[in-house]
């Protein structure tokens, strides 16, 4: 499947592959700085895939729930780095053994595209899983975490890759988590997480992609998501500059937790 690109991503990326930061709030930050120097001109549209350490993500309206900050010690009790996120969504847990997308794109009209890409670019997740062997599909998984319409589950019975979105002027952020392997932290981190936030879900809806490839790892769906982009246009290998970086640096506080949130 070719996305066109005036909906979803362009034909030539660059691409940027490297290990996580150590900080996951400068991970998160990293992903927004990318979006202000894309949509701003700077930069050409980039697609950064990375492994992160242990994180939860909490979206912005997870911070106006009353068992907020229980959640964030919850995230902390499991060793896992609370976080503000760019992107929209409630909470997300990640950790060694997961891969994390951001596609970053100059669109001079990123709204009117939203629910498009949200389908297009799910299906080429997908796609990039099936390379692999896995009945990757779109769609929702009853009881899942961070619901939505275009998650990309497993069999139709457990999600493998949540999705979120931000828009700016000038551009926008399409971000993705994938568990590769060993799902079971996630599910107790999440459960904790949930209850605090008084969000219902199933743990059992939560699963990784060596549940249906045994052997799998972050290495395997990282070479495959970035051959599914490669597929339908250019990438050029790159790196986070040093501008980015600082930018990220300067902008990581604003999305770090307090040890009491």
């Amino acid at each position: 499947m070719r996305l066109r690109e005036d909906v979803a991503a362009p034909s030539r990326l660059a691409l940027v592959r490297h290990e996580g930061s150590g900080s996951s709030a400068l991970d998160v930050a990293v992903a927004v700085a990318l979006l202000a120097r894309v949509s701003g001109g700077e930069l050409p549209s980039t697609l950064r895939l990375y492994r992160p350490g242990p994180t939860v993500a909490f979206g912005r309206l997870d911070a106006l729930r009353p068992g907020f900050d229980d959640a964030v010690r919850a995230a902390r009790n499991h060793g896992f780095e609370p976080v503000l996120r760019g992107p929209g969504g409630q909470a997300v847990a990640y950790h060694a053994e997961s891969v994390v997308l951001d596609l970053v794109v100059a669109d001079p009209d990123p709204i009117s595209g939203v629910q498009d890409r949200f389908a297009e670019l799910a299906e080429v997740l997908a796609g990039g899983l099936r390379s692999l062997g896995v009945d990757a599909r779109t769609g929702a998984v009853a009881g899942e975490f961070c619901r939505g319409a275009h998650s990309v589950n497993a069999g139709g019975r457990t999600k493998l890759v949540g999705t979120a979105q931000r828009v700016v002027r000038g551009g926008y952020l399409f971000a993705a988590s994938i568990v590769a392997a060993d799902p079971s932290p996630v599910r107790a981190v999440l459960t904790d997480v949930y209850d605090a936030l008084g969000i219902d879900w199933d743990p059992a809806t939560a699963g990784a992609v060596a549940d249906s490839v045994p052997g799998l790892g972050p290495g395997d769906v990282e070479a495959a998501v970035a051959a599914a982009f490669a597929e339908r246009g250019a990438v050029v290998a790159a790196a986070v500059d040093p501008v980015t970086l600082a930018l990220a640096r300067e902008r990581a506080p604003r999305h770090a937790l307090p040890a009491e949130a």
